[in-house]
């Protein structure tokens, strides 16, 4: 299956949800990071579980987080641990959860709050 991103600006897109497979036509694509904002299991059998998209990203040389978001349950503590993350975090950065809308929302929100704190 081909990887299908969304560009939200330069430094970040997402993306439905990740195979295996499609970690390595995202590093091919040049992203440099992965965060995985889908806990483990929400997807039933067939979602790849954490673990397994970490191994493919370390093995394609990207840098990998997982910040598991339940569906309209963002908290303040995972926008703060992304927000403290993203100045270590190569760019461009992939984000993912089910359909990106999830990994959208925590990205913009830990950018606003990095830019804050400068």
């Amino acid at each position: 299956m081909t990887l299908t991103t969304k560009t939200i600006s330069d430094q970040f897109s997402s993306c439905p949800q990740l195979t295996v497979d499609q970690v390595a036509e995202a590093s091919a694509a040049g992203f440099k990071t992965i965060i995985n904002n889908r806990p483990d299991g929400e997807g039933g059998a067939e979602q790849p579980s954490s673990e397994e998209i970490r191994q493919a990203a370390e093995a394609n040389g990207l840098q990998y987080v997982h910040i598991p978001v339940v569906p309209g349950q963002l908290t303040y503590a995972q926008v703060d641990e992304l927000a403290g993350l993203l100045p270590s975090l190569p760019a461009p950065i992939l984000g993912f959860c089910k359909l990106g809308t999830r990994a959208v929302n925590i990205y913009q929100q830990a950018l606003a709050k990095h830019e804050q704190q400068e």
